[in-house]
C-alpha cells in the first residue's frame, strides 16, 4: 500500500502559525477568495480589514476550515489542514475562535459553558475543567460570573465568556471574527483589552476587525482586504498613516 506524505509549507516562511497558499473560494459562481497567500508568524497579531464582502470572514473561517476552500493550501503549524489526509479535527484542536455571535449556550451557566467542551472532547475531568475554566474566567475578569446564565449578561461579558471558553481549549492560536462587531460602543473597551492581554501573553492571533486603534496598537501586521484579494499590507501604523493604493486611501477615508 503506498502512502504519500502531505506537503510542507513555503520553507520562505519558516514554520508559520497560519500559512495561505493561493487560496481560492468559489460560492457556485461567485469568486469570494481570489488567490489569498499571506501568513501569521507565530507570537503575532496580524489583522484584516476591509469593506463589507471583502471576504475577510470567509478566509478567516478556511483556515480552521469551518468553509471548505475550493482551491489552494493552508497550513497550520506546519501540518496541512486542506491536505485530503487531514486529520482535521486535530488540527481544529489546536485553533480558538471567537465569532460576532457569543454562540453561549442558554440553559447552561457560564461555568458549565467553559467546562462541557473540555470534558467532551478534551477528556477531562470535571475538577480540572472546573480548576482550568475558573482560571480563564480569572483571565477576562468574569470570576463573579460563573453561576450566571447567558441571558443575564451583557454583550460584553458575553463575549469574554467565549473567549475564556475558546481558551479553555489550551489552544495554540486564536482567530477572531469581528469580536465586538456586535457589542454597544461602551462594551468594546473590556474585550478588546482582553485582546490586547492575551497578544502581551503572546498568543498567535488573527483578528478580522473594524478597530482601527486596537489594529494599530496591537497589531503585527496589517492586511487589507478588498473584492477577494489582498490590496495592500504592512506594519499598522505605516498602513494607517500612509497607505500606498488608492483603494486602501478611500477605505481609510471613511472608517479613520
Amino acid at each position: 500500500m503506498t502512502t504519500t506524505s502531505a506537503p510542507t509549507p513555503d520553507t520562505t516562511r519558516g514554520h508559520a502559525a497560519i500559512d495561505v497558499q493561493e487560496l481560492h473560494k468559489y460560492f457556485g459562481d461567485n469568486e469570494v477568495l481570489k488567490g489569498i497567500d499571506f501568513h501569521v508568524p507565530h507570537g503575532q497579531v496580524v489583522c484584516v480589514i476591509g469593506p463589507s464582502g471583502s471576504g475577510k470572514s470567509t478566509l478567516l473561517r478556511c483556515v480552521n476550515m469551518l468553509e471548505t476552500p475550493t482551491s489552494g493550501k493552508i497550513f497550520v503549524e506546519g501540518e496541512e489542514i486542506t491536505h485530503p489526509d487531514a486529520d482535521v479535527d486535530k488540527l481544529r484542536a489546536r485553533i480558538g475562535i471567537v465569532f460576532q455571535s457569543f454562540n453561549l449556550f442558554p440553559h447552561m451557566t457560564v461555568l458549565k459553558n467553559l467546562t462541557i467542551a473540555q470534558e467532551k472532547v478534551k477528556g477531562r475531568g470535571k475538577d480540572e475543567a472546573v480548576a482550568n475554566a475558573r482560571a480563564n474566567l480569572d483571565k477576562v475578569g468574569l470570576s463573579e460570573k460563573e453561576s450566571a446564565y447567558p441571558a443575564h449578561l451583557s454583550g460584553g461579558q458575553s463575549q469574554r465568556v467565549a473567549i475564556a471558553r475558546a481558551l479553555s481549549m489550551d489552544p495554540d492560536l486564536m482567530l477572531f471574527d469581528e469580536p465586538t462587531s456586535a457589542l454597544d460602543p461602551e462594551l468594546v473597551g473590556d474585550v478588546l483589552q482582553v485582546m490586547k492581554d492575551l497578544a502581551s501573553e503572546g498568543m498567535t492571533m488573527m483578528v478580522v476587525t473594524h478597530e482601527m486603534g486596537f489594529a494599530r496598537e496591537v497589531g503585527d501586521n496589517l492586511v487589507f482586504m478588498d473584492g477577494g484579494v489582498i490590496v495592500e499590507e504592512g506594519r499598522p501604523s505605516d498602513v494607517l498613516a500612509n497607505p500606498q493604493h488608492e483603494r486602501t486611501q478611500l477605505f481609510l477615508s471613511k472608517v479613520l
